[in-house]
């Protein structure tokens, strides 16, 4: 009997151990997900693969990215570089000459 308490006793701990572990580890990769997305993909090509396999990758993902635009709302003003030139385009100076349609995408 007291051997069954010992097994048992020390799974128990194997089993708190590995627990706390994997909460770590999904703290860590939801702060990485927290990050710009150039310092994510550096974090993230350095974490093995099966951490995607055992890590709740998708809703940790679906929380860290949600952001607060909600349908409806305006969109924040930005500013980028044209293609070709030296020029920028802003767009709320767009947004005030002429509609603007922003077509968001990843073609990764």
């Amino acid at each position: 009997m007291i051997r069954l308490r010992t097994a048992l006793r020390f799974v128990a701990g194997i089993l708190v151990s590995c627990a706390l572990l994997w909460g770590a580890a999904s703290g860590a990769l939801y702060a990485a997900m927290r990050q710009p997305p150039e310092r994510f993909g550096a974090i993230m090509s350095r974490v093995p693969a099966i951490a995607m396999i055992v890590l709740p990758f998708k809703p940790l993902w679906m929380s860290a990215r949600a952001g607060t635009l909600q349908v409806g709302d305006p969109a924040p003003d930005f500013t980028l570089p044209l293609l070709h030139g030296d020029r920028a385009v802003t767009l709320s100076a767009e947004y005030r000459r002429k509609p603007v349609v922003l077509i968001f995408g990843s073609y990764t």
